[in-house]
């Protein structure tokens, strides 16, 4: 081969040259099928399943029940109990505190002198009532003589027997018999008012001596129920006015915390009502009957208390339109250990969990697998399928729909990007 007149040539001459040869010898392409690849995604075959929904709020503890002891009488405190201190326990029936009853006791023994007197006198009455009834008796016999002598007088005057101022004596006589029967008829007809204006005053004396023994009751002050103090404004010695609060107390017996719900999610936890129940049943039942409830404190979520839905208040809140639902829990000191396990106390922050009735043939899809309302679908073809659907509500990680989902529908839980309406699939059913 001659090279001499190949390297006279341009080295880009020689390049070209090269390129064009090295094309014209390579083989051809490879030939692809027009068979379209299939997208791997796992899927999950969707059915119904029960459910309960449940709601969390937060809130702060309250006691059930409050004492505030309000002093109703007047005095001056004359001993207070050693352990009337706020925080100390008190056991119910306990005599806390007691006011000097000296007053009390002067206006309960005169009003019961009044009364004694007020029994004499009404005793006096009837025995003048009886004397009374005994002498008009009598003096209505000597008027029925008088009478009698009267008209024989005057027989005998008229048959001139006798002078006339016999008849004039006898008929004297007959008028002060009557006068006389007339005194004592007007006396024995006043006796009934006598005796019911006695009966008046005895009933006040009585209601007096019922006021001076409930002042006296008043003057001791007695734990209605088991209770731990808060509160104490009187010492001994000091007097005290009608109407000052003296002590404050909670009650330990059991603890509320009110809960707002949202108006939707108070439904969603109630449920239908039966067929068989009407509203106001379900009322007079009250929610606790299909509501469950569970209690943590904030500062110690691992502690988990019983509950129990005790009432709904009757108005919604006034500012956030929420339902006021009231939980309780019981015996709020019961197995407490503190430091480990603390009492529940009012005025703790806590957690709690409502779980609503069951909702029975629900369907639910992951969250992730919801996309601005559409989910995507492997069809029986295993085609990608994207469709609209009505979410009810989210809870755990889980979207309940409403509509748009059936059973047996195959749920692409896998990112798929881009999401082409149509794209071939290969799914495989995800483990659970």
């Amino acid at each position: 081969m001659r090279l001499g007149p190949l390297l006279a040539l341009p080295p880009i001459a020689l390049g070209i040259g090269a390129a064009a040869w090295m094309i014209a010898t390579a083989p051809g392409p490879a030939q692809v099928g027009s068979a379209e690849a299939e997208f791997p995604v796992r899927v999950m075959t969707l059915a119904s399943e029960t459910i309960r929904p449940t709601a969390t709020v937060w809130g702060n503890l309250h006691a059930a029940e409050t004492w505030v002891a309000v002093a109703e009488v007047q005095g001056e405190v004359i001993w207070r109990h050693p352990e009337l201190e706020a925080g100390r326990v008190i056991p119910a029936g306990t005599e806390v505190l007691r006011i000097d009853p000296a007053d009390y006791d002067l206006a309960l023994a005169q009003a019961k002198a009044d009364l004694a007197a007020l029994e004499a006198e009404r005793a006096q009455l009837q025995a003048e009532a009886e004397n009374t009834a005994r002498i008009l008796a009598l003096e209505q016999d000597r008027l029925t003589l008088t009478e009698t002598d009267l008209d024989r007088s005057r027989r005998l005057t008229e048959q001139g027997s006798a002078p006339q101022s016999r008849a004039d004596e006898a008929e004297r006589s007959t008028l002060l018999a009557r006068r006389t029967v007339a005194e004592q008829e007007n006396a024995l007809a006043l006796i009934p008012a006598r005796e019911a204006r006695i009966a008046a005053q005895i009933a006040r004396t009585e209601a007096a001596i019922l006021r001076a023994r409930r002042s006296l009751d008043q003057t001791i002050l007695t734990a209605p129920f088991d209770l731990r103090v808060t509160e104490v404004a009187a010492e001994r010695f000091q007097t005290v006015s009608p109407g000052q609060v003296v002590i404050r107390g909670d009650g330990i017996s059991a603890v509320e915390v009110v809960a707002h719900l949202p108006l939707d999610a108070f439904r969603r936890l109630i449920g239908d009502v039966p067929d068989d129940m009407n509203l106001i049943e379900m009322m007079r039942a009250g929610p606790g009957a299909r509501i469950e409830a569970t209690l943590s404190p904030l500062s110690d979520p691992d502690q988990t208390w019983d509950a129990r839905v005790s009432r709904v208040e009757g108005a919604l809140d006034a500012r956030a339109r929420t339902v006021p639902v009231v939980v309780t829990v019981d015996d709020p000191y019961r197995a407490s250990d503190p430091p480990r396990r603390l009492p529940l106390v009012p005025n703790m922050q806590v957690s709690i969990t409502l779980i609503g009735a069951p909702l029975s043939g629900v369907l639910t899809i992951p969250e992730s697998t919801l996309h601005g309302g559409m989910v995507r679908i492997a069809d029986k073809d295993d085609l990608l399928d994207l469709r609209a659907v009505t979410p009810a509500f989210a809870q755990d990680g889980r979207v309940i729909i409403a509509e748009g989902l059936s059973p047996g529908d195959r749920l692409v839980i896998d990112d798929i990007a881009p999401a082409i309406p149509g794209l071939a699939l290969a799914p495989v059913e995800a483990r659970e």
